[in-house]
């Protein structure tokens, strides 16, 4: 992979990352049209876990835009915070099904699901998912109580909410389907409004692409450095 071609593959990742049309996928399509995707097992493997890795680039903005919420999140670890503490309780809850389930199947998923057909029909299904949801929530009556748009705020989580989350963020492993369609899609499906939905899918993406990164940067960050080499790994980060 040369530099200019990771450099593509970072813009892609910052320019989907956050939106409900799956960066993973969007990465896989692309590498696959710049001629990037081989048949060598271990350049792809290599190529694959960069896919991966570059996602924490774009946790920098998250981290930056939500740093008044991080804060109140670090106080929270240390008792400071109780609506710190609350939501970090809940963000851990929300990020346990997907550490679980990926330590076990991430090699299976990578192997049989990190292709372009795969890719393709999980962009449609998750295209119609998201119009029933839309219909769904528009014809639905606002509860009492709820804020703006007919929702919860992220003050009214539950653990149960936020475990129920965490399972719809697992179904995204599949790349193709957005993380952040499935998990900003059960929030609103759990009554809460678009903006607490919102909020909360960004916050999970922190400790959930940075266990990614983590877990691929152990096991191959050798062969990404020998498929992109320092420079365009840094390169492809940086874009992100």
């Amino acid at each position: 992979m040369s530099p200019v071609e990771a450099l593509i593959l970072g813009v892609v990742e910052g320019l989907t990352e956050f939106l409900p049309v799956s960066s993973t996928g969007h990465l896989i399509l692309a590498a696959a049209w710049l001629g990037i995707d081989t048949q060598d097992p271990d350049v792809k493997r290599g190529v694959d876990a960069f896919e991966v890795v570059i996602q924490s680039g774009a946790l920098l903005a998250v981290i930056g835009h939500y740093r008044a919420t991080m804060a109140s999140l670090i106080f929270g670890l240390l008792g400071k915070d109780r609506v710190g503490r609350n939501l970090l309780f809940h963000l851990i809850l929300a990020f346990l099904p997907a550490a679980v389930i990926g330590v076990f199947s991430a090699d299976w998923i990578k192997e049989h699901l990190f292709g372009v057909w795969p890719v393709v029909a999980a962009l449609a299904a998750g295209g119609v998912l998201m119009v029933g949801v839309e219909r769904h929530r528009l014809h639905k009556t606002p509860a009492p109580g709820t804020e703006g748009q007919a929702g919860l705020t992220l003050g009214a989580m539950t653990a149960r909410a936020a475990v129920l989350i965490g399972f719809a963020q697992c179904v995204a492993m599949w790349p193709g389907t957005s993380r952040s369609m499935m998990t900003i899609v059960a929030a609103l499906l759990l009554g809460f409004s678009p903006r607490a939905a919102a909020e909360f899918s960004f916050l999970l993406a922190i400790p959930t692409l940075g266990g990614a990164t983590v877990h691929d940067l152990v096991k191959d960050g050798h062969t990404i450095l020998e498929v992109t080499g320092a420079v365009g790994l840094g390169l492809g980060f940086a874009a992100a």
